[in-house]
């Protein structure tokens, strides 16, 4: 009778081990530093003179979160541009802070899947998921999304750092993009999506400082605990 409560001990303490090591394991639709790429789209004045669906100053907070934690984490990233000296104009300072005007790709294309450079510089990192964040979402976002989709890539845009010329506009293409499978989220959620566990000290400091400085009111929240209680 020993013997078998023994054994039976044995499976037990076998299964609960079993179980958190599976319980431990995160989903493959999370996205990792390592699993995929993240494309910046005209994120330009001109494109942002007309974003009509998000305040200015949240959109570039939100592009500064998204910047930022692709560079802390060192995301492999595409800029792209579109006619930038011509017509579109400088990027914002949110994402040039991070990424300095000579990595840009500038095309003339709307949908860069079909300009030729931004293409092989996409798929050359070998990612088999792609984020998307840009402007405007009706056009930019959802032809070289879409065309992603397609070819079999597995698609993420960041919504709020993501714009149109209406809020319809910008919800239309959302809602397009979901039909064909894309798969959405937002700046703060891409941010903290990456950090996964506050105990990743290597990264901690710098996705605070991130936060405070971009984070709105999470910000000030954060800023508050670290003066308050000291950590």
């Amino acid at each position: 009778m020993k013997k078998i409560f023994l054994s039976f001990l044995s499976i037990s303490t076998l299964m609960l081990t079993i179980g958190k090591v599976y319980a431990q394991k995160p989903s493959s639709e999370l996205l990792t530093p390592t699993n995929h790429a993240l494309v910046f789209i005209d994120l330009e004045s001109q494109m942002g003179f007309a974003t009509k669906n998000i305040g200015m100053d949240e959109l570039r907070n939100n592009v500064g979160i998204v910047a930022g934690a692709s560079k802390i984490f060192n995301v492999p990233t595409v800029v792209t541009t579109a006619s930038e000296k011509s017509f579109s104009g400088p990027v914002f300072i949110e994402l040039s802070e991070f990424y300095p005007e000579a990595s840009y790709i500038d095309r003339t294309t709307m949908n860069t899947w079909e300009d030729v450079n931004v293409y092989k510089a996409i798929t050359g990192m070998n990612k088999k998921k792609i984020v998307f964040a840009g402007l405007w979402t009706s056009v930019c976002i959802v032809e070289p999304a879409l065309s992603a989709k397609a070819d079999g890539y597995d698609v993420y845009v960041i919504t709020d750092a993501a714009g149109d010329m209406s809020r319809e506009a910008h919800e239309m293409a959302i809602n397009r993009m979901m039909q064909a499978g894309v798969k959405t989220m937002t700046s703060i959620q891409y941010l903290l999506e990456l950090q996964r566990d506050w105990a990743r000290s290597e990264t901690y400091k710098a996705v605070t400082d991130l936060i405070k400085k971009y984070g709105g009111t999470y910000g000030i929240g954060v800023q508050y605990a670290h003066e308050m209680l000291k950590h």
